[in-house]
Formats: structure tokens, sequence, C-alpha cells
């Protein structure tokens, strides 16, 4: 089977990639010039790479063509207010390429590797303080202003593959939680393990749920080789509080536990402070609104839809922290 990998160089992308070519497929990905192929230097050579961007149809269409089966993970992730723009021609009008170029070639399969986000949070007006907010696969997306920007595009780009599928795309759709792998520690989820090693001393009260990068690369394989089509699985091994993943990471790193506790006060405090940081210097913010608003959520999503399907099982949290702690020291 020839598949197709969109993001192939991001966490996610490069784990999917390595696992079609384990069990033998031949793999493609889409690059742009500037693409950062660190995650794929072992393996560089048994990729087919195609120059091209998912927002220039021919590039797309020249990549698509000739395979079997796409796997869409190429996304803007971002909280910064400066990159909404950019999320939303990506993420949106980007995955409405991959589509329509999939039902123009009548491709075998696509899987669309969506996130947690897209499901969309319940209004907290309607919600009575205290109350246990527990996700499914039939939460409906509603306004709130829980919702983020990132979460909102990827919602839209959920409604392009829906679109498609009525169209007769035969199509599957992954939301992973908290992905934890070992990707580039300067970027996306990763960054919590950077963040660890350096000793920062706090933590948030919120809960992380978290998903193994293994087991989602292991979940799309499963899915593109599989007959489902038509639905939606989250991807959620378990929630863990924030401050014990914290000291999870750290015993792992033998670095010293964070120890102090950010409560929402604090964090908006923080959010205010990089905002102006950010316009001084130019740079982006380590902490946003978005972030700190999410970061003290205490919400928590069930698995039992994918587990049923595949008779799947997660890997446990340790097993996880405590290999991707070791590869990472591995690299410094």
């Amino acid at each position: 089977m020839k598949v197709l990998i969109t993001g192939a160089t991001g966490l996610v992308g490069s784990a999917v990639a390595r696992k079609f070519l384990s069990e033998g497929h031949k793999v493609s990905a889409i690059y742009r010039k500037t693409s950062d192929k660190s995650l794929l230097s072992d393996i560089d050579a048994e990729i087919s790479w195609i120059e091209g961007d998912i927002l220039d149809l021919g590039s797309l269409e020249d990549a698509i063509k000739d395979t079997d089966c796409v796997v869409h993970t190429a996304a803007v992730v971002s909280f910064v207010p400066a990159d909404r723009d950019m999320m939303y021609k990506v993420n949106v009008e980007g995955t409405a390429n991959v589509v329509n170029v999939c039902l123009k070639y009548q491709l075998k399969k696509l899987c669309f590797v969506s996130s947690i986000a897209a499901i969309g949070r319940p209004d907290p007006r309607k919600a009575t303080a205290g109350d246990e907010v527990v996700l499914d696969e039939t939460h409906r997306w509603e306004n709130s202003p829980e919702n983020s920007e990132y979460a909102k595009t990827k919602h839209l780009a959920e409604l392009e593959v829906w679109r498609g599928i009525a169209e007769g795309l035969n199509a599957v759709i992954v939301n992973p939680t908290l992905i934890l792998g070992e990707g580039d520690w300067k970027k996306s989820s990763t960054q919590l393990f950077k963040y660890v090693y350096q000793e920062k001393p706090f933590y948030t009260d919120g809960l992380a749920n978290y998903v193994d990068v293994l087991d989602v690369a292991e979940i799309v394989f499963r899915l593109i080789k599989s007959d489902i089509s038509g639905e939606r699985f989250l991807l959620n091994a378990g929630s863990i509080s924030y401050k014990n993943l914290f000291h999870m990471i750290a015993d792992n790193m033998n670095k010293k536990r964070a120890s102090l506790r950010v409560g929402p006060g604090l964090a908006g405090v923080i959010w205010r402070v990089e905002a102006v940081r950010t316009f001084l210097l130019g740079t982006k913010p380590l902490i946003t609104r978005e972030t700190a608003r999410s970061a003290a959520r205490k919400v928590t999503y069930k698995n039992n839809k994918v587990k049923n399907a595949l008779h799947f099982e997660f890997q446990p949290i340790e097993k996880t922290v405590k290999r991707v702690s070791e590869r990472l020291i591995g690299k410094i």
C-alpha cells in the first residue's frame, strides 16, 4: 500500500511514517523547503519526499494522484493571536484542499488527525460550579468562551472532512488529547519535558488528558487498514494532574520537582506580562490567555469507542514518560 502523509516532519506525522514503514508499506511525504526533517533523519532515504504544500493544489495533486491512502496531520498549532490568519488558512483551507483532491482521485481512504480541541468545550456559563465534565464523541460543538481560535479552526477543518464523507469519501477522524512523544522539545507538547528539565518551579491546578504518540500512530494505522468509515474517535489514554505529570517527568529526568502552584489569579498576571514582553521584544509569548485558561481546566474524555472498535489498550503513562524522558536526555 502507498500512503501519503502530510505533516510528516512533525511529532505525529513522523511516528505515523515510522509505523507504516515498519509494516512494509511505501510512504511518501509532502514537504516545504523550510521543513525540518530531523525527526526522520535516520529513515530519510526510505521516504519518497515530494516538495509542495497543502495550500498549493498543483503540488498536492502531484503528491496524491499516485497514492492509495492519505494521513493528514499537517496543521498550525498556536494560541498566539498573530498566528490566527495562518491557522485558518492552513487548518481549514488546507484540509479542504486535501479532501477535494482525495475525492478527485477516488482514494481508498483518508485519516484526518484532528485534535481534542475540535470537539469544543461546554459553555461554562451554563454549568453548575463543581460539576464534573466528561466528554465523548457525542458532544456537539457549541459556541463557548472556552473554545480557542485553534479549536475553531480544527472544528471547521473537521466539517470539511464530514462534507467529503457526504460526497462519498472513505474517511475517519481521530482526536488526540495532549500527545506525549520524543519530538523536538522546542515545539508542540514536547516542550513540557524541556520545561521540567530546566527545573521551572511552577505547576497549575488543571488536568492533563494525555496519549502516547506511538498509540496515536498505531490507531491511525489500524483505522486505515480497517473497514471503518465515517467515524471519529477520541484518543485519550487517561488524565493526570499537571502537578503529578511534572513530578513524574522530573523524577525520570533526575531533576528538581516543581513546587509552586500557580492559581488562576497568578496565571492571569503571567499571561499579561508575557503579552507586554512579546510586544516589546517581538517574540512569541510563553504563556497566553488561552493557554493559561486551558491549564486550569478540569475536563476528562472517554476512550471507550476506540478501545471497543479496535480492541485497543493504551500504554500506561509511566511507561510513556520513562521512554520519552530517556530519549530526550540522550539527545542532549
